[in-house]
């Protein structure tokens, strides 16, 4: 009786027939877990990725030399970043997209208290459906709090970071090098709020690599909460 009141609150969003199945299976000591319990145990996952993965983002090439999420051109401009290395202006064009990673280092600073507001909000019913929803479905929810926030946050910062280093000018430098090129169209893109997109996608990315890890790897949890609680979704 205590196993089917448990798959009732916990997963009322399947079928009884397969609750108990899934009941029967989990591990020992997982079935005295509380409501409460199940809700921190996502709220301590989410900042385990805040901590671990964004606050690396915002370090010097936190961005620049992470594959996963370093911002290249726009597409318009990346004819313009070929065209440069081709007439032997590659530190030109090297220096043009060091600075774009540069200024989402810099904005990724203003993300933290949004995620942790953000993840101290996260009800019971928010951490049922994510619990039993995809590899990231607590960064999904994160993103929807907070994706407006962060662009808000972003942009400014961004703005200024491209001033302060003088991206600006650099660009400028870099797109009317590129027009007075023969054969080429001339571009002008809205790089700050390209960048602002390109550096909220790197957040979320990275949150993602750490919630995948502990939903897949029994080692990454690494706290007997953690443990507890995703113990009920493997």
């Amino acid at each position: 009786m205590k196993r089917l009141l448990l798959c009732v609150l916990v997963f009322q969003l399947v079928g009884c027939a397969e609750l108990q199945q899934v009941v029967n299976q989990l591990p020992q000591g997982t079935t005295g877990i509380g409501n409460a319990e199940i809700a921190q145990g996502l709220r301590e996952a989410l900042n385990m990725g805040i901590e671990k993965q964004v606050d690396k983002l915002a370090l010097e090439n936190g961005f620049f030399r992470n594959e996963l999420v370093k911002i290249l051109l726009p597409e318009e401009l990346q004819k313009v970043d070929k065209t440069l290395r081709d007439v032997g202006l590659s530190s030109l064009a090297d220096e043009g997209l060091r600075i774009i990673n540069r200024a989402a280092e810099d904005a990724v600073g203003e993300a933290t208290p949004i995620f942790v507001d953000a993840v101290k909000g996260i009800t019971f019913n928010d951490a049922k459906q994510i619990l039993l929803g995809n590899d990231n479905a607590a960064t999904q929810y994160l993103q929807r709090a907070t994706k407006t926030q962060l662009y808000n946050k972003f942009n400014p910062v961004i703005k200024n970071s491209f001033q302060k280093v003088g991206a600006d000018q650099i660009w400028s430098n870099i797109i009317t090098k590129y027009n007075s090129l023969p054969l080429t169209n001339d571009v002008n893109p809205d790089l700050t709020d390209y960048t602002t997109n390109k550096a909220l996608e790197g957040v979320y990315t990275m949150i993602a690599v750490e919630e995948k890890e502990i939903r897949t790897k029994v080692s990454s949890r690494t706290t007997d909460l953690l443990k507890k609680v995703f113990a009920l979704q493997d």
